[in-house]
C-alpha cells in the first residue's frame, strides 16, 4: 500500500479509503452487510495497509458508525487508523436533528464519538452545503469542535467550488479552523469537478477524495448488465447521475483497456482516478472480497498516456450532479 499526506497536512492516509457505507443494518438498503459478514472484508483491507475509513451517521442511521467503531477497535490501534464521518443529513423527523448548525454539530460529534467507542474524530466532514444556516456559525462550530479535542481535522463534502471557497474564506477571516479535504463526486463517468472544484483544492492545498469511484457499479461491467448487483437493481439514484449518451460509450473502453491490459474494469477505472495528480485517496465500497482485492491490486496500475486518452475522449459536458 502507498501512502500520501492529506492535502497540506501532516496526515497519512493510505491511497485508499475503504467506504463504511456498506456496512450496518441490511434494513437500511438491501445492499448493506452486517457486522459479521463485514468482518472479513475489514480484516482484508487492514492486512492490506489500508488506514484510512470513512463513513457518516446517517449510513444505517448510525449503525454503520458501531459497526466501523467495533471492527477497527479489534483489528487495529487507534493512534495508527484514520477514521473519517459526516455530519448533515437528517437523524430524525425532529429539526434540530440535521443540517450545519451549531446544536446539532456539537450534538452529533458527541453522538458519533459514542457510535464509534473513540475519544476522537481524525476527520469530521459536512456532507453537503447547509442552504439555511450561515457558514459563519457552521465553521465556528466546527473549529470548537476541533479546539475542544473531539476532531483533529475537518473536511467537505460536495458542493459548488464558489461555496467551498466561501467557506475557506470565512475560515481564514475570522482565525477559524479551515478544510483540509473535499470528498466530492468524480469518476470517469462523471468529470465536471475538473472545471472549478479540482483547481481551487489544488491552490488551496486541499485533499481529494472522490465518492462513487466506479460511478455505483457502472463502470465495472458492460451495459447490458447494469442491474446485474443487489445495488443495481435497488439504486433509484443511479439514472439520475450516469444515463447520459455517451455512458456506454466510455463503459465499452473501459472494458477495452481492461481486456487488453488482463484486468479487470474496476482496475482500470480506479487506476484512471488514482492516476489524477489531485486526487488524494478514492473512497472504495466492497460487499465482496473481490471487489477489495480489485481496488487494492489498482493501486500498483498505471495506465499507458494514450489508454488515458481513450478512456477520456467520448466524455461530453455535463450538467452537475451529486451536490444535493
Amino acid at each position: 500500500m502507498e501512502y500520501v499526506k492529506l492535502g497540506d497536512t501532516g496526515l497519512e492516509v493510505s491511497r485508499l479509503c475503504l467506504g463504511m457505507m456498506s456496512y450496518g443494518d441490511p434494513g437500511w438498503r438491501p445492499w448493506v452487510l452486517p457486522e459479521d459478514v463485514a468482518r472479513p472484508l475489514v480484516t482484508r483491507a487492514v492486512e492490506a495497509g489500508i488506514n484510512f475509513f470513512d463513513t457518516a451517521d446517517m449510513y444505517s442511521l448510525g449503525v454503520s458508525e458501531e459497526v466501523t467503531g467495533k471492527l477497527l477497535g479489534e483489528l487495529t490501534r487507534r493512534d495508527e487508523t484514520v477514521i473519517a464521518t459526516k455530519v448533515f443529513f437528517p437523524m430524525s423527523d425532529n429539526p434540530n436533528r440535521r443540517g450545519l448548525g451549531r446544536k446539532h454539530i456539537l450534538d452529533s460529534v458527541r453522538d458519533s464519538l459514542r457510535r464509534l467507542g473513540t475519544d476522537y474524530i481524525d476527520l469530521y466532514q459536512i456532507h453537503r452545503w447547509d442552504y439555511y444556516t450561515p457558514i459563519e456559525e457552521t465553521m465556528e462550530a466546527l473549529h470548537d469542535a476541533v479546539k475542544a479535542g473531539y476532531v483533529r481535522y475537518i473536511g467537505a463534502s460536495s458542493m459548488y467550488a464558489h461555496q467551498f471557497s466561501r467557506a475557506l474564506h470565512t475560515a481564514d477571516l475570522a482565525g477559524r479552523t479551515r478544510f483540509v479535504s473535499m470528498q466530492n463526486h468524480y469518476n470517469l463517468l462523471y468529470r465536471e469537478e475538473e472545471r472549478e472544484m479540482i483547481p481551487l483544492c489544488e491552490e488551496e492545498g486541499i485533499g481529494i477524495l472522490p465518492w462513487s469511484p466506479l460511478a455505483r457499479g457502472w463502470l465495472t461491467r458492460p451495459p447490458d448488465r447494469r442491474d446485474a448487483t443487489a445495488r443495481g437493481k435497488s439504486d433509484d439514484y443511479q439514472d439520475h447521475l450516469y444515463d447520459f449518451d455517451e455512458a456506454d460509450d466510455i463503459i465499452e473502453r473501459v472494458g477495452e483497456v481492461a481486456d487488453e491490459r488482463g484486468v479487470t474494469r474496476a482496475q482500470v477505472a480506479l487506476a484512471w482516478l488514482l492516476g489524477q495528480p489531485a486526487v488524494t485517496a478514492p473512497i472504495v465500497g466492497a460487499t465482496k472480497m473481490a471487489h477489495l482485492d480489485e481496488a487494492i491490486a489498482a493501486v500498483d496500475l498505471e495506465l499507458e498516456v494514450d489508454e488515458i486518452e481513450r478512456l477520456e475522449e467520448p466524455y461530453p459536458p455535463r450538467p452537475v450532479r451529486g451536490h444535493h
